[in-house]
Formats: structure tokens, C-alpha cells, sequence
């Protein structure tokens, strides 16, 4: 069965409603909130649902912000609000003090993929200062110990990120993991416009094919909470869309309409197919990211990190 590259349970829930099919154990709930925001709630509370979507069973909450990508300080304010809210929704932060290990997933040299790195730049590490000055250090009712971790990729380190992360547990004994990393998505529109919050995990580099051990509570033994923003496309989706428009205007306007027939009629598996054999070899594995991805990653990963610091530190 083929299935669609994404990192978004959103999208792969979409992928079904396409295709007329309703998916058991797999709820979906939708709210608009303030900014033109739309949040989206997947649970997946199956094996089956699991199974159909390719994804564990857990929470999955997308925020789409169709003006994520502007420069806007105040849209991104909201943005790191809404964050915090989902976040406040995930880990009992208001209920007790809790030890919490951020861990910024990716390769800092390769900027589509720098954003876990970027977001533990940013944090508010406060770990170090509470063990030395005290739980009073900060005068808030709830001193959380929030440290941070950049473990970077095997081919900088030579590790699985799971082997890192497993020695720093060891030794600080976190009560939670929040894990930030760059996605991939199925969708153009979607790329550094949405932002994903799990309570499954997260298996590092899976958006490009990359499958490393997974990051999971499983693997960890404590819970983990996964944020990610696509900042990547598959080449093939791109090419899938652009036939699909071409299609459209083959019909539209009558030109070469028996060609645009044929092509409509074919199964997306078939089509993705036909697409991967014409792209062959130097193309299909190709995957593409925005020409000012630069500029969206130093603010993005600003936006996330500050509705984590919002999150645990309210003003």
C-alpha cells in the first residue's frame, strides 16, 4: 500500500478522507482559535488506528498558522501562546515542580534541519541555577528545572541519539523529555506554517527516510513530548501537485483533454509510481526546502522556544 511522506498525523488522516475511507479507533476534533489559527486534535486510541495511520497510538495536536511564515512579532506571540496552552494540556505543569530535558534534535550545520538546535539556544535553562541557589531562586511557585541537550547527528557523533540521551538521563533523572525537530510534510503550504505536539515520541530523521531508534517513552522509560515543524517536501509531492493542477487546467480549458483524462484516472498509488520511475534515479529520494529557510528557522525556532519558556515560567 503506499503510503504518503509525512511526519503529520494530520495529513495522514487527511490522506484517508480523500480517499472516502473511515479509519476506527481514530478520532478527530478541530478549533478555530485567535490569529486565523486552526488547531486540529488527532487520537489515535487503537492498534488498528495505529496500524492504518503508521503512526503510534497517542495525542497528536497540529497547529496551522497560515502566517507563521511572516516576520509578524505579534502573530508570533499568539503562536507561542497557543503552544504553551497544548503543551500546559500534555504535562501537568501547574499541578507540581518537574525536571524537564529539552532536546534539540537535528544537524546544526544543515539549516532546514537546525531546528531543534536553534529552539535549546534560546531556552530558559534553569536546572544549574536552582540546584546551586535553591527552589526559591526565581520567587515563582513553580521552580522547574529545565536543562538542555544538542546531541547532534551519527554522522557527527558516531551515536544513535537514543545512546546519548540515555547517558544523560542517567545521571540528571528527568521527570519529562521535550523534543524539538525539523518534519517533513505532505503539503507546500504547510511547510513552517504548522507545528505538531505528540505525546508518542518521535524517531529522529524518519521525515527523510533516516529511521533511527525512536525517542519514546518506551525507550526512556518517562514520557515524551515531540514538537516539529516541516521544513522539508519530498520532490515527488511536489511533482504530485503539479500534475494534479495540470490535470485541472488540461480540463478547464479543453486542451489535450483526453491526456489530462487518463492521467485523473489513475490511483494516487499509481500515479506516485509512474512519478518516482520518471524522476529515477537522480530526483526520487530529493527532498526540497524554501529559499529563505534561513530566516524562518533563526524564527522559528524563537517562536517555540518561547512557548515553551511561556509554558513553564509564566509572566
Amino acid at each position: 500500500m503506499y503510503q504518503v511522506r509525512t511526519d503529520l498525523a494530520l495529513e495522514a488522516r487527511e490522506k484517508f478522507e480523500d480517499d472516502h475511507v473511515e479509519v476506527k479507533g481514530v478520532i478527530v476534533k478541530q478549533e478555530h482559535v485567535k490569529g486565523n489559527m486552526t488547531v486540529t486534535k488527532v487520537v489515535i486510541e487503537t492498534e488498528n488506528g495505529a496500524k492504518a495511520m503508521g503512526k503510534p497510538k497517542g495525542n497528536y495536536v497540529t497547529l496551522e498558522a497560515p502566517d507563521m511564515a511572516d516576520s509578524d512579532e505579534d502573530y508570533h506571540r499568539e503562536i507561542s501562546m497557543q503552544l504553551a496552552k497544548i503543551l500546559k494540556e500534555l504535562i501537568p505543569i501547574e499541578k507540581k515542580e518537574l525536571s524537564v530535558l529539552v532536546v534539540g534534535l537535528g544537524n546544526r550545520e544543515v539549516t532546514p534541519d537546525a531546528l531543534g538546535p536553534r529552539v535549546v539556544d534560546n531556552m530558559m535553562i534553569t536546572r544549574h541555577i536552582i540546584r546551586q541557589f535553591g527552589k526559591y531562586a526565581f520567587g515563582l511557585k513553580n521552580n522547574h528545572q529545565i536543562s538542555s541537550i544538542v546531541p547532534g547527528v551519527m554522522a557527527q557523533t558516531g551515536m544513535e541519539t537514543l545512546e546519548i540521551i540515555k547517558g544523560v538521563l542517567e545521571e540528571t533523572t528527568p521527570d519529562y523529555i521535550i523534543a524539538v525537530d525539523a518534519l517533513a510534510a505532505r503539503s507546500t503550504k504547510r511547510l513552517n506554517r504548522t507545528i505538531q505536539i505528540t505525546d508518542t515520541g518521535i524517531s529522529p530523521g524518519s521525515g527523510v527516510g533516516n529511521h533511527r531508534h525512536a525517542l519514546n517513552r518506551e525507550s526512556v522509560g518517562i514520557p515524551v513530548i515531540a514538537i516539529g515543524i516541516p521544513t522539508v517536501v519530498d520532490a515527488v509531492t511536489i511533482v504530485g501537485d503539479t500534475m494534479s493542477n495540470l490535470v485541472s487546467a488540461m480540463e478547464e480549458t479543453r486542451r489535450l483533454e483526453g491526456l489530462g483524462h487518463s492521467i485523473s484516472q489513475l490511483e494516487e498509488a499509481e500515479k506516485h509510481e509512474l512519478i518516482r520511475e520518471l524522476l529515477s534515479p537522480n530526483l526520487n529520494a530529493m527532498f526540497v526546502t524554501p529559499k529563505d529557510i534561513d530566516e524562518s528557522v533563526k524564527r522559528l525556532s524563537y517562536t517555540i522556544s518561547e512557548g515553551i519558556n511561556m509554558a513553564f515560567f509564566p509572566a
